[in-house]
């Protein structure tokens, strides 16, 4: 018998738009590097993206980081929300708010993932820029469930303000 721990690679976005959103980053980088059966494989650069909501309010900053992980996919979720909560994210309601932090599991594996506290892939990630660029940059041969290729979606998402900081 195998006795190997089964690891899968699976995507997560980063977002911030308050409180030094370049550091919120940063922070959250080694926060996810410092959980237990988390193996970050790539991590992208940094890229500058209107925000989504409403419109008074500063730009993020976006990233993705590639991970293997041997959690599930409920655990790891529930230790993002973990990192998002030191960092200062407060829940409020308003959707698409500003924020801290905001880390968000794009891919897990090959999974499409339907429950009520996690959907994956993320739903709208063919249409944001600030999910697509980033991910295709670490890793255009990713495949998308239901969708198919990162990189052909790339071929069809417009940059929609979206610029490379680093």
């Amino acid at each position: 018998m195998d006795c190997r721990e089964e690891k899968t690679v699976a995507f997560v976005g980063l977002g911030s738009n308050l409180a030094d959103p370049v550091m919120q980053i940063e922070q959250a980088r080694s926060a996810i590097n410092a959980l237990d059966k988390v193996e970050e494989v790539a991590f992208s650069s940094l890229y500058r993206s209107p925000p989504m909501g409403p419109s008074n309010q500063p730009d993020y900053t976006n990233a993705v980081i590639k991970v293997v992980t041997g959690l599930p996919a409920l655990i790891l979720l529930r230790a993002l929300q973990k990192i998002e909560n030191v960092q200062g994210r407060l829940r409020t309601g308003e959707r698409w708010g500003p924020r801290t932090l905001d880390l968000d599991l794009l891919l897990f594996g090959e999974q499409c993932i339907r429950v009520p506290d996690l959907v994956v892939p993320h739903p709208g990630l063919a249409e944001r820029a600030f999910v697509i660029y980033p991910l295709v940059e670490i890793d255009d041969t990713a495949q998308v469930p239901g969708l198919g290729s990162i990189a052909q979606l790339a071929l069809d998402c417009p940059l929609s303000g979206l610029v490379k900081m680093t």
